[in-house]
């Protein structure tokens, strides 16, 4: 047992039970009031004109404890939430480390504390360092050891244009990165204040929630308040200590106590997931999600094409297609690039520096959707069919059909064109991920609206598309094409998540109302979207659905069973508080014979059921993808219908426990 650990969560539990913090939460406020109201009691029972027989004070006693034990345990269960919470920043912290960084002046370089470098600095990791500070590589690749940050073993590729965050380790080569924050406005630095932030956050749901439970409590207060003027109009005095006891049996206690821990608890779960969410209301609102909008590479599909086949045009030598493609790629440090020379080097071509001097670098964009080498009028360009059909005028039936062939066995086709004719294609392969068609199948069940945007051609979409199981999508898709189906989707009153890492992402995942950044993305791309996934994994939106539903399910159940269970405590407390109304004893169901003690069994279940609920309001209820309508159901039956019969039995095994052991008032 990790005893530190204890002593922290009871501390912050005592601090949760402070007036100014626990007036927040409106029912158990009025809990806390009532603790130290009937504190006074016990103390000055002459005061409130109450019996103050020693059997009285005995349950004057039993009541101070149980309501003290439903204010600790309410404000245990948010401490515990609130613990894990800590936790996260606690290990976020660690990772900052503070190191000499090489930064590039004029010719040469100076050593300067990673503390001491500003947004724009141009910087030198060499192999075995620390990357002192969130970048963007410029120059040179590596693989970089992210497992601080992602928790993932495995070493990841970073080539020009990628990001690299501060802190985590370069174990190869050497790169050149520009410096994309400032000190204490590192990636890490803002993770720590999302999840700082996040745990005091709650989201509209919970907000309404509250409201109603709050609405309720006020109900159920002048209810009780009126008591008085019945009793008096019937020449009795009412015990204030009963009539408190009543109170709080009537109000929502259950939920009340479980409500902030479930709002916490869901910041903690995404964050299992390696996922940081900027607020409660991103989780939410992937509960509510009626459409999403999917990536084929990287979310359907693995996401790193490689190059396995090249096939010349006819009249073209096949050793003089694959120098053509080598040359075409030397300086595109994309993994397909770099695949494509790996291809023809293993096919016997080998380029160099030597071989395109003179020649200038077209780099891939995903406007143009082409990269290549020219010089003058001798060029050698690789793209999509579709642009450089539309910017060199070529066709070539041949070529058009090969590319349609490989598209339809769910490859990319990369056709090449040299000075003005098609010198033949290059096929990359990117294969389905294991297990991805069952997870679309789940999200379908949900009735949720599945589309693919992929840059690819028609061909191609409609194959992945079919091979899935997807709704719909768009092929030949631009940066815009996601933003458009942003728009078209909630202009049809629907909510939308989607999956984005690039700057031309970031309108579409600040338009959607749940958009997941990659890790690895741009820094415009994680400063749009409202959740970052540490480990760079698209799929992890359908985990975040998943879980928003089960958020949104837990609280719905542990609400459902908490206004079950009091229907059933009226049961018990009315005819016992109102013994002297022999009417009432029809509605004494569980034949409770001694009213002070039915009082303190009620009481007792009333503070234990919390206890036994912490467990399910921290790890959520069970989620089965389904209909919403079957999901009703089964709430209804489980925990409707379950808190209106656990607490009769429970009840009166309490009742019948304290009469066995002499308690008897």
């Amino acid at each position: 047992m990790n005893f530190r650990k204890v002593y922290e969560e009871f501390i912050l539990t005592l601090r949760n039970m402070r007036p100014d913090v626990i007036i927040h939460n409106p029912v158990m406020f009025l809990t806390e009031m009532s603790l130290f109201i009937s504190v006074f009691i016990y103390l000055f029972p002459g005061f409130f004109g109450v019996p103050s027989t020693s059997t009285y004070l005995q349950f004057y006693l039993a009541v101070v404890i149980l309501l003290f034990l439903t204010v600790f345990f309410s404000s245990m269960s948010t401490a515990m939430s609130e613990g894990k919470s800590r936790a996260i920043t606690d290990s976020l912290k660690k990772f900052k480390t503070e190191v000499v960084a090489h930064v590039v002046r004029g010719d040469g370089t100076v050593e300067v504390k990673s503390t001491d470098l500003r947004k724009g600095d141009i910087i030198i990791v060499y192999r075995d360092e620390i990357i002192p500070i969130d970048g963007e590589v410029v120059e040179g690749s590596g693989y970089v050891d992210e497992s601080n940050v992602t928790g993932e073993s495995r070493a990841v590729m970073k080539v020009i244009g990628d990001t690299v965050t501060g802190s985590t380790r370069l174990i190869t080569d050497r790169i050149k990165i520009r410096a994309t924050a400032d000190p204490g406005s590192t990636f890490i630095d803002k993770m720590i204040e999302l999840v700082n932030r996040a745990t005091r956050e709650r989201t509209p749901n919970e907000i309404a929630l509250t409201v109603f439970l709050s609405g309720l409590t006020l109900i159920f207060l002048i209810i009780t308040a009126s008591i008085f003027s019945i009793s008096h109009y019937y020449g009795r005095t009412a015990n204030v200590m009963m009539l408190i006891v009543l109170l709080i049996a009537l109000i929502p206690t259950t939920i009340g106590a479980l409500l902030p821990a479930i709002g916490i608890a869901a910041i903690n779960k995404v964050s299992e997931y390696n996922i940081i969410a900027k607020s409660g209301r991103a989780i939410e609102n992937a509960g509510d999600i009626d459409t999403i909008i999917l990536d084929k590479t990287g979310t359907i599909t693995i996401g790193e094409r490689q190059a396995v086949r090249m096939y010349p045009n006819k009249g073209v030598d096949e050793k003089e297609f694959y120098r053509m493609c080598a040359l075409a790629s030397f300086y595109d440090q994309t993994k397909e690039g770099i695949s494509i020379l790996n291809l023809a080097k293993s096919n016997g071509i080998s380029v160099s520096d030597d071989d395109l001097k003179g020649y200038r670098f077209i780099p891939f964009s995903s406007e143009t959707k082409y990269s290549g080498i020219e010089l003058e009028n001798d060029y050698v360009i690789k793209g999509s069919l579709r642009a450089l059909k539309e910017k060199f005028h070529v066709a070539d039936e041949f070529i058009e059909a090969l590319c349609k062939e490989i598209s339809m066995r769910g490859g990319t086709a990369i056709p090449v064109v040299h000075n003005g004719k098609f010198a033949g294609v290059i096929e990359l392969q990117d294969l389905i991920k294991p297990g991805i068609k069952e997870r679309i199948s789940e999200i379908r069940n949900m009735d949720i609206k599945t589309v693919m945007c992929t840059g690819d051609d028609e061909v191609t979409a409609q194959y992945i598309s079919a091979q899935v199981g997807l709704d719909e999508y768009i092929a030949n898709s631009k940066p815009i094409d996601k933003y458009n189906v942003v728009i078209r989707e909630k202009e049809r009153q629907r909510m939308v998540a989607m999956v984005g890492d690039g700057t031309n992402d970031a309108p579409a995942l600040a338009k959607a109302d749940v958009g997941l950044a990659m890790n690895n993305g741009t820094q415009a791309a994680k400063e749009a979207a409202n959740m970052i996934d540490l480990d760079s994994n698209p799929t992890k939106l359908m985990d975040v659905i998943f879980l928003g539903k089960q958020i949104l399910i837990t609280r719905g159940a542990l609400t459902t069973f908490s206004i079950a269970n009091d229907i059933s405590k009226y049961f018990v407390i009315i005819p016992a508080i109102f013994y002297m109304f022999p009417s009432l004893s029809l509605v004494n169901v569980l034949d409770l014979t001694d009213p002070i003690v039915a009082v303190t069994s009620a009481l007792i279940f009333n503070t234990i059921i919390i206890v036994f609920l912490i467990p399910l309001a921290l790890g959520g209820v069970k989620y089965k993808p389904t209909s919403i309508s079957d999901l009703l159901k089964r709430n209804i039956m489980i925990y409707g219908l379950g808190g209106v019969v656990v607490p009769f039995i429970a009840i009166k095994l309490i009742y019948m426990l304290l009469v066995a052991l002499g308690v008897v008032w």
